[in-house]
């Protein structure tokens, strides 16, 4: 095998809970991750002479700063692989959204590159080098929804029903690192454990589960600082429970059954822009390693 096409899809964040700060800077997190039916695509050539290039251009994304080329380049340090590759990218993901776009795609490239280059490195190794490009990197990896702990690492599978997703895109990008360092952030929130979250019903995201509140601890921020995100976010939560996902800027409610989904998005004023999307049982490439 010489070549190999391959998806990496995005994910939204059902809830994003900050619960403590390490003492090098960085926070401590809770979150549910959820997979949903928009990928990027990302086609593969083996290359004998060891050179790591993307061969298409993307807009605002130079090639040694994209986390495909730092993906593949980090699995030929960790091997000693002498193979190379040639990597085409085609974007659907919207960047700046929060929906883990260029995370995914740097998770499914070294999934492909370790059967491509034949490494046969395990899963758990993959999820640590993947810490190493970014926080998100290893859920794409693990390949379930997951509930997160650590900085985002600490992964344990959670099953969730059906569900179907519509997704808004302010026209903006939120730097994360302007969120995670704004001294009005709550980094303090109560941690909870896994059994607490709902079971055996669709998760509404931002509405009270008894005693629990779960929600975004970044979107209070990113509305103050991108009014943007506070419009599209008031709009669509006339019409169900509404939440921005990672350090935004997208929002999203989730719906039971898509023709509900659709009869808000016909709905949706000309200036804002959004998309529906499926809730995935896993990713498309679960079965790439072990």
């Amino acid at each position: 095998m010489s070549a190999l096409t391959c998806l990496a899809p995005a994910k939204l964040n059902l809830f994003l809970h900050v619960v403590g700060r390490r003492d090098d800077g960085y926070h401590l997190l809770q979150t549910l991750f959820r997979f949903i039916e928009l990928n990027d695509t990302l086609r593969f050539s083996v290359r004998t002479d060891g050179e790591v290039h993307r061969i298409n251009e993307i807009e605002g994304v130079p090639e040694a700063q994209d986390l495909c080329v730092r993906a593949a380049k980090l699995l030929q340090q960790e091997t000693g692989c002498t193979l190379g590759v040639d990597i085409e990218l085609e974007k659907r993901i919207p960047m700046g959204g929060g929906l883990g776009g260029g995370s995914s795609d740097a998770a499914t490239t070294m999934l492909a590159l370790n059967r491509l280059w034949k490494l046969d490195l395990p899963r758990q190794r993959l999820m640590e080098l993947g810490l190493t490009l970014g926080a998100d990197v290893p859920v794409f990896i693990f390949g379930d929804n997951a509930f997160a702990e650590g900085v985002g690492e600490q992964l344990q599978r959670y099953d969730l029903p059906p569900a179907w997703y519509l997704v808004l895109c302010p026209p903006v990008h939120v730097p994360t690192a302007k969120i995670f360092t704004h001294p009005e952030l709550t980094r303090n929130t109560f941690s909870m454990t896994m059994r607490a979250l709902p079971i055996g019903q669709a998760f509404k995201s931002g509405r009270n589960q008894g005693d629990l509140k779960l929600g975004n601890d970044l979107q209070a921020v990113a509305c103050k600082l991108f009014p943007e995100v506070a419009e599209h976010l008031a709009w669509l939560s006339q019409f169900a429970p509404s939440l921005m996902t990672g350090s935004g800027a997208c929002v999203f409610a989730e719906f039971e059954k898509e023709e509900e989904a659709q009869a808000v998005l016909q709905q949706l004023p000309t200036n804002m822009r959004g998309f529906i999307a499926k809730g995935l049982q896993q990713h498309p490439l679960k079965e790439f390693a072990v």
